[in-house]
């Protein structure tokens, strides 16, 4: 329900808030599209409704038009250039759980592997290498591991002195799970209703079974979780090369 951003969430769902005008959803899914990834499952919680209006209008308000008020009628003025995306938006609940909610996605995966991620996470990471990595090994689960982005400034000493103060981008030691998750479909036996949780659950017990890797990326990874952390997107967003945008 994305509560630290109630200023922004009390009207919609999380992955809706917009950096740029675009809600961070948008740039997630012309993330995959880049890697040839078109085909979409969102599942629906909080304000899920929000979600599905965005892409019922978003052919028809997209490009120039022209509209008569006598009849109605719509024309599009120019071609219209439009993500060829096909986009299930599937209801899984209101208090469902992270694990649960991609136990419901199951019809759509037709047991085949798949990839899951949240929706208010960015990041520059390879995904066709990601998939590849995950191949190879043959286990359940593939997590990508990142390094959390510095909150604070570090310094570094001589004596009580200090000799430089430096801003870094991430931490240099500790690893977190930054989402874009490859599963193959057992997964589906860690995952039993709506309750269970994705990484409590799920992912601690395929690490103890020996069937979950990691891909660690070491390139740009920002979480939106706070106001902070919408601003440093915004912030990067303006400086013209977001580090995300790996489309052109």
């Amino acid at each position: 329900m994305g509560t630290r951003l109630a200023e922004y969430t009390e009207a919609r769902p999380k992955p809706m808030v917009e950096i740029g005008g675009r809600p961070i959803l948008w740039y997630l899914m012309k993330h995959y599209a880049h890697y040839g990834f078109a085909e979409f499952v969102v599942a629906l919680g909080y304000k899920g409704d929000f979600i599905k209006r965005y892409f019922l209008d978003y052919h028809g308000l997209s490009g120039s038009m022209s509209v008569s008020l006598k009849d109605g009628r719509v024309t599009p003025l120019g071609a219209q250039v439009v993500e060829d995306w096909h986009v299930n938006l599937v209801d899984t609940g209101q208090e469902t759980m992270t694990g649960g909610r991609v136990l419901r996605a199951r019809p759509f995966v037709h047991d085949s592997t798949f990839m899951v991620t949240y929706g208010d996470g960015l990041s520059d990471v390879d995904l066709g290498k990601l998939l590849a990595f995950h191949k190879a090994h043959g286990k359940i689960a593939t997590v990508t591991a990142v390094r959390p982005p510095a909150r604070f400034g570090g310094l570094v000493f001589e004596g009580d002195r200090v000799a430089e103060f430096t801003e870094k981008p991430q931490i240099g030691e500790g690893w977190i799970n930054g989402g874009f998750i490859c599963f193959e479909p057992r997964i589906f036996s860690y995952l039993k209703d709506d309750a269970t949780v994705l990484e409590k659950d799920a992912l601690e017990a395929l690490a103890r079974d020996g069937e979950l890797m990691a891909y660690r990326h070491e390139g740009f990874w920002q979480c939106m979780d706070t106001v902070r952390d919408l601003k440093v997107l915004e912030g990067l967003w303006s400086s013209k090369n977001p580090p995300w945008k790996l489309w052109a």
